[in-house]
Formats: C-alpha cells, sequence, structure tokens
C-alpha cells in the first residue's frame, strides 16, 4: 500500500464509474473482503455482458462493507445491474467449506465480552480466550498477517479488545511499510466501512472523535483522516531486531508480522526463535498458499483435529502442543565487512569514475555541435584574439595539461619575429614551402620537430593520434579536426522536431522565472528529504538452515473474510448467468458447486470449470458486410411487428451492378428455390401411389417469453393465471383459488424448458387456444 513507483501509474476510479477503452465498457463495482475488492462488470461487443466476480464477502465486517452484489435488508436479492449476465466467472474455492459463526471466531479469539466468575487455568481457557489467555499467563502471540488488506481488520478487532478490556499488552507490527499503509489508508476513509465510521473513530476507540468534528463541521473529512485509524497500542517495528531490542522474549506480547505465509521475510526469521518458547502461541488467521511453511502449519492443525471440529464443518477446533524439529531454510540480509565491503567501494568509485567521464564526453560533444552552430563568420582578426581565451577554457573544463610543447605553440604566436624559449615561428614559405604553417619546436639550427597540419581548428587538439615513431623516437604529433557529423531525422514530411531541444529550454526559461527564494526553499528541502531518507548499507543475501524445536502452541481462526459454500451456493442461482466459468477451486470444490446449481431447474448448464492452462472460448468472431436491398425485394417482404421493431424473412440471390461498389440482394421466384432445395436433398425412391413431398413454408419466432408478462396479458383478457414451481404457469380454472380441480380440461400448463423453448401442455379447450394466441402474440412470427 506504500506509495511508490508502481501505484503512481494507477488510475484511481470510483465504484460503479464506467470507464471505456479498445471498446470495451469496465465498471467496478464493491466486492468486499479487501479494501478496494472490485466486482468487475465489462461490456463486450463479442461476448455480451461479463461478470468478473471472484474473492467476495456479502458479510459486513468491522471495516468494510459486504458486497453490492446481494442486497442487505428486508430487499434481498440481486443488484439489478449485476443480474442475468451473459457470462459469470467465478471462484469455488470455498464451495464445500461452511465456515464458523462470527460471534464464535470473535469469542475463540478474544473470549466473551462481560464474562463473571474467576479466570480459568491457561490449558483450559486458552481455546476459549487465545489472545487474552496468553498474554495473562506472561507468553507471547504470532499472528501471520498480510501487508496491506486483510491486516486492517486484525488491526481494528484487537484495538476495539483492547480499548473494551483496557489491556496494557503491546501490539507489534513487524512490518517495513506498516506506517506508511495505514498513512495511505487514511486518505481513503471513504472506501472504509462497517463499524469504522464517522461517529465511532478516534485516537483511543471512543468517541471523542465525534466532538473534534462538530467543532471543525467545515472541514468533515479532513478531521476524519486525521483522527481515524489512530491505535494508540499499535507500535511498528522495521526488523526483528529492532523488535528484540524494545521487547525481550520474556516480555508478552502481541506480534503481527508479514507475510502470512511464513514462506520469507519477518515472519518467517521470527518464527525460527519464537517456536522455541514453551506456551507460545502461533494465531494463523488464513490457510496461505500450498507449498508453504504457513499451510503446512495449518495442515498439522487441521489433521490433529476431530472429524466434526475441522475448519470446514462449521465449528472452532482447539489449540495443539507442537513437537519435534523443523528444519527452515532462512534468507537473511546482512551488511558487508572487511574485505567484501572494501571491494564493493571500489567497484562502486569505479563504475561513477566511468560514469563521471561518460557524461563529460556527452558535455564536451554538446559544447562542440553548439559551437559549431553559432560560429559566425567573423573576422579572422577578431578569431586570432579569442584563440588563446578559448584554449585557455577548454584547459579548464577538461582538466588536461598542455605540454611544453604546446606553450612553445602559443608562445610563438604573439608575434612574428617573437622567439620562443624552446623554439621559433617561421613560414612555410621561407622554410618548408606550401600552403599551410609549420611550428618549430627546438632551435631552429639544431634539427628542430616540425608539426604541420592544412586546417586550423579552435581548441586544444593537439593530441597524440598516432603509434608510429619518428627516427628520434619522439612521437609523431598532428592536430585533428575534430568534426562531429549531425544525423538529422527526417521522415516524409520533412525534418523531425527535437523535442529535447524545447523541453531544455523550457526548464531554463522556469528556473530563470523563478526567483532565488523559491530555489533556496526547494534546495533545503531536497537536502532535508535526503537526509530523511535512511541510507542502507551495502548488504548481502545469505542463506542458512536452521533445526527449530517445536515447543509452542498452534492455533486456527478463519479470518479470511470470504463466502463460505452456503452463500456461494445462494448467490449464484439468484445472479441466474447464461454461462459461467469456474476458477482456481480444488476438483472437490468444483464438483460440489456444479452438481448444487445442476439441481436448479432455471440455472444454466453451461458450465465449465477448465484446468490449469486450458482456454475457454468466451467471445465470437462476428464480421459484418454491407448488401444493399432491391426494390422488388422490399416490396414482398412480410413484416412483423415485435416490441419497436418490424422483421421479416428474407431469400434472394447476391448480385453486382457495374453502377455500384456495394452487392444487390434480388429475390427469387419459388420455383427456383423449390429446385434448389430438391437438388440438395438425397434422391429418395418413390413408392407406387405415394404422393411427391412438398416442402412445407418456414417460421420462425422472435423473442423471449416471460411467464410474468404472459400472466398479465392473460389477465386482460379474462383468464385466470398463477405461477407455481419453477418456470410454469397454470391457466385457467385450476389457478383459481378454491376450484374444483374435477375438469382438468378448463387447464393449461405453460412451462419453460429452456432457452428458446417453451412447452404448452394441456387439452384441446377454449382456454388452450387463447393461451397459444397470446404467447404468439408476445413473440414476432416471421414466415418465408
Amino acid at each position: 500500500m506504500a506509495k511508490t513507483a508502481a501505484t503512481e501509474d494507477v488510475e484511481a476510479i470510483r465504484d460503479e464509474q464506467p470507464v471505456e477503452d479498445i471498446g470495451l465498457t469496465i465498471i467496478p463495482f464493491n466486492a468486499g473482503h479487501t479494501l478496494g475488492g472490485t466486482i468487475w462488470k465489462i461490456r463486450s461487443p463479442s461476448a455480451g455482458t461479463i461478470l468478473y466476480a471472484v474473492d467476495m464477502n456479502h458479510m459486513r465486517e468491522r471495516h468494510l462493507d459486504g458486497t453490492v452484489l446481494i442486497r442487505q435488508g428486508s430487499a434481498g436479492g440481486v443488484f439489478e445491474s449485476l443480474a442475468r449476465p451473459d457470462l459469470l466467472i467465478t471462484d469455488a474455492e470455498r464451495a464445500n467449506v461452511t465456515t464458523a459463526r462470527r460471534k464464535d471466531r470473535d469469542a475463540a479469539l478474544l473470549g466473551k465480552r462481560h464474562t463473571a466468575g474467576p479466570v480459568q487455568s491457561v490449558a483450559n481457557n486458552r481455546s476459549i480466550d487465545c489472545v487474552t489467555a496468553t498474554l495473562s499467563s506472561r507468553n507471547s502471540l504470532l499472528l501471520p498477517c498480510d501487508s496491506s488488506t486483510r491486516v486492517l481488520e486484525l488491526l481494528v478487532l484487537l484495538d476495539q479488545h483492547w480499548n473494551y478490556s483496557r489491556l496494557k499488552y503491546p501490539i507489534c507490527l513487524l512490518s517495513r511499510t506498516g506506517r506508511e499503509m495505514l498513512t495511505f489508508v487514511r486518505s481513503m476513509m471513504e472506501w472504509l466501512g462497517g463499524t469504522i465510521s464517522k461517529e465511532d473513530v478516534g485516537e483511543d476507540g471512543t468517541n471523542h472523535g465525534r466532538d473534534r468534528r462538530r467543532r471543525d463541521e467545515d472541514n468533515d473529512e479532513e478531521a476524519l483522516g486525521a483522527f481515524a485509524l489512530r491505535f494508540r497500542h499499535l507500535e511498528f517495528f522495521s526488523s526483528p531486531q529492532a523488535l528484540m531490542k524494545t521487547y525481550s522474549s520474556k516480555d508478552p506480547k502481541l506480534i503481527l508480522a508479514v507475510p502470512a505465509t511464513l514462506s520469507h521475510g519477518p515472519s518467517r526469521s521470527l518464527f525460527s526463535h519464537f517456536a522455541e518458547i514453551p506456551d507460545n502461541v502461533v494465531l494463523l488467521t488464513g490457510r496461505s498458499e500450498p507449498g508453504t511453511l504457513g499451510r503446512i502449519l495449518f495442515d498439522k492443525w487441521n489433521n490433529s483435529q476431530r472429524e466434526e471440529a475441522k475448519w470446514d464443518r462449521g465449528k472452532i477446533g482447539n489449540n495443539i502442543m507442537m513437537d519435534g524439529v523443523l528444519r527452515l531454510e532462512i534468507h537473511s540480509k546482512v551488511p558487508l565487512q572487511g574485505e567484501e565491503l572494501e571491494a564493493f567501494l571500489a567497484k562502486e568509485r569505479t563504475v561513477k569514475e566511468k560514469e563521471a567521464a561518460h557524461q563529460a564526453a556527452l558535455a564536451r560533444t554538446q559544447r562542440m555541435l553548439e559551437a559549431d552552430e553559432g560560429q559566425s563568420d567573423s573576422d579572422s582578426d577578431d578569431e586570432d584574439e579569442s584563440d588563446d581565451d578559448e584554449e585557455d577554457e577548454v584547459e579548464r573544463e577538461l582538466g588536461e595539461d598542455l605540454m611544453d610543447t604546446t606553450d612553445d605553440l602559443k608562445r610563438s604566436r604573439q608575434g612574428p619575429n617573437a622567439t620562443t624559449r624552446s623554439g621559433t615561428k617561421r613560414k612555410r614559405g621561407e622554410g618548408g614551402g606550401g600552403d599551410g604553417t609549420d611550428w618549430v619546436l627546438g632551435d631552429a639550427d639544431e634539427g628542430a620537430t616540425r608539426i604541420s597540419f592544412d586546417i586550423y581548428l579552435k581548441g586544444n587538439v593537439a593530441k597524440a593520434t598516432s603509434f608510429f615513431k619518428s627516427a628520434d623516437g619522439q612521437t609523431q604529433r598532428f592536430r585533428m579536426f575534430p568534426y562531429v557529423e549531425k544525423k538529422r531525422k527526417v521522415d516524409e514530411y520533412g525534418e523531425m522536431v527535437d523535442v529535447a531541444t524545447w523541453l531544455r529550454k523550457g526548464r531554463v526559461l522556469e528556473e530563470d522565472a523563478e526567483d532565488e527564494e523559491t530555489k533556496e526553499a526547494r534546495r533545503r528541502k531536497e537536502e532535508e528529504e535526503a537526509k530523511k531518507a535512511p541510507q542502507e548499507p551495502p548488504s548481502k543475501f545469505v542463506t542458512s538452515i536452521a533445526e527449530v524445536q517445536l515447543a509452542c502452541r498452534l492455533f486456527f481462526v478463519d479470518l479470511e473474510g470470504l463466502n463460505d459454500g452456503r452463500a456461494v451456493k445462494t448467490i449464484v442461482p439468484q445472479v441466474n448467468p447464461r454461462k459461467m466459468i469456474l476458477i482456481h477451486a480444488p476438483q472437490a470444490a468444483t464438483d460440489a458447486l456444479i452438481e448444487s446449481c445442476a439441481n436448479i431447474r432455471a440455472m444454466t448448464k453451461e458450465i465449465y470449470a477448465p484446468a490449469q492452462g486450458e482456454t475457454v472460448q468466451i467471445g465470437q468472431q462476428t464480421n459484418s458486410f454491407s448488401i444493399s436491398l432491391s426494390d422488388e425485394l422490399l416490396a414482398s417482404i412480410k413484416m412483423s411487428r415485435f416490441e419497436d421493431n418490424e422483421v421479416g424473412y428474407v431469400a434472394g440471390r447476391i448480385a453486382s451492378l457495374a453502377t455500384s461498389m456495394i452487392p444487390v440482394l434480388q429475390p427469387v421466384s419459388s420455383a427456383s428455390l423449390q429446385t434448389q432445395a430438391a437438388s440438395l436433398q438425397p434422391v429418395q425412391v418413390r413408392m407406387l401411389g405415394s404422393r411427391p413431398k412438398q416442402p412445407l413454408p418456414q417460421s420462425t419466432m422472435i423473442g423471449e417469453l416471460k411467464l410474468t408478462a404472459l400472466k398479465t396479458r392473460l389477465a386482460q383478457v379474462g383468464v385466470q393465471a398463477e405461477l407455481v414451481g419453477e418456470g410454469v404457469l397454470i391457466c385457467g380454472a385450476a389457478a383459481k383459488k378454491g376450484a374444483s380441480t374435477d375438469a382438468p380440461e378448463d387447464s393449461v400448463a405453460v412451462r419453460k424448458t429452456g432457452r428458446g423453448r417453451v412447452e404448452l401442455e394441456g387439452s384441446i379447450s377454449d382456454i388452450y387456444y387463447k393461451v397459444r394466441k397470446e404467447i404468439y402474440a408476445l413473440h414476432a412470427l416471421v414466415a418465408a
């Protein structure tokens, strides 16, 4: 939950806020279970309405409201916007699980309130009140938890119990991001629900927050965020070492350590020492993922319970005493020391030097490009006067030491007859001939070394560029032409705009616009933030094997906040999807939910449970074509009205016209259609005296029958109707209250057996024809 680079790119949306992207409309709904838990409703042009609903909780908790999928209170039923989707994707992980009642779980964890009488012994009372009894016996509890989701429910529950029972034992949250997580959650108070409301939050869990907010009614949300979720009994620790420095192993305390799986991190490291202390309690609130230490401990606890007290039977089990030796692989992070630290620092210095050299080279190249662009055609006298200054500037920037030969060159340029310490200057026409210039080093009469060049360029560019040696063993030096070719990027519209140049100029303008006070304040703020950020020393990861002698107690209370099998088997049929896919569930749980849905007559039979890696096609690939209807075809169509539309049956052939790019559908004669249909049928041998088969006209009924609409329509024409059972409408005399059933010929039953299939059952009578007529009237009859 801490704000990182990843969370900064996440776009926050509110419940029931539609988002459109790439042809899809996505709408989130509250799912309960966790802060931000969402049911996604997706509208797709190829797959219709998709409802993705996993990890739901219909029960109201202390910090969250239940899912909106099921209405709470007397209204009941499914939320209209989420009912009858084309596809429902849900999980069946807990389809065969019965969760214990909430008050039983709270009593097993924290004890019953208003309990009278003396406190029982720890051994007998721990199964009734695990937390209070353990702390009262001067022992500690380790509660593995997640870092940002279900830990909020635990914190609210524990804080309320601490305030009510006036306990003085510390609650320790062992998480590096715990403090930042709570700070971030306080800014999202509008997402919370349950008992965390504007009337009962505050530093001490009382109604003092109400008084503060009454004094600040104009800024209610700010006051709520300032005083909410301030757990005064909670202490934060970033590592097990920090916890041990504050509290010894003999001090009673409740430790919430991340992660809940005990597969890594502080909870695993702390468990290796915590489990060796007798009468300490490891309290599990979830089953964790298979293969983790948390699941191993849960299986150990569950296998030790009686058959009727296992976790999925709706009962609360007992704690167990662990024994034996457990080998754990501990991954720890230790600071570097000695030679390893020196080698790391040396390597880091080398990397920084290379980076600095690279940045200097880039800056030098950029300056040369800018000098090349900004160079004007000035007089040669001005260029000669600025040569010395520019060379000195380049020398200072590059940090290069000039050789004595360069000093001679610079002094020789002060005048045509000036004599330097080690050489003189002469024109090539005088000594060497040619159009260029010779620089003579040493005494002109004593075999001086000449450096000649044809192109003169500003800057210190007299460097060794060849490995060849001269006759006297000295390295030859030539002035090179440091030209950097600029590759201009062009496209079909011409030269591309260099965005980086405009950004640099924009930053320069912004910096110029800022005053000195603003710059100084920003600089001080950056320095303070840099000082506050903890400097982590160079470290390495070490893996070790620890043998833990188990001597603690183990207890499990289900606080995962998920629907059990009873809720799942009730909610899914009410949603009544046209197609359903079950994901991440064991085979037994999947079979249990499928069997429950199969017993419901109106429930869909298209239920898929793909295995891991298996794909299921949920959409359809559609192709659209443009076609024009001829006037003759439009005149021959018999249209039938259905709701706000008119539909008709069309049979024709496609023809292409030279005057149009769109094909035209033209009518065909009935004789040609019969001939074509006969050619497609297999050849049959006619018997003597038999008549040839005549094709019957085709007819199609468009629409979906709703029994409630049929009942209303029959009442308008004077036919009594009553809904009985599931998908059955009784019409006629049998539907009247107190009517005699001696005349079944006056009754008709209308039954929906599936999508698009309607059965009309009854004897031939006036009621039968009236009901059939009204059923036809609710559909559009399209005949060929």
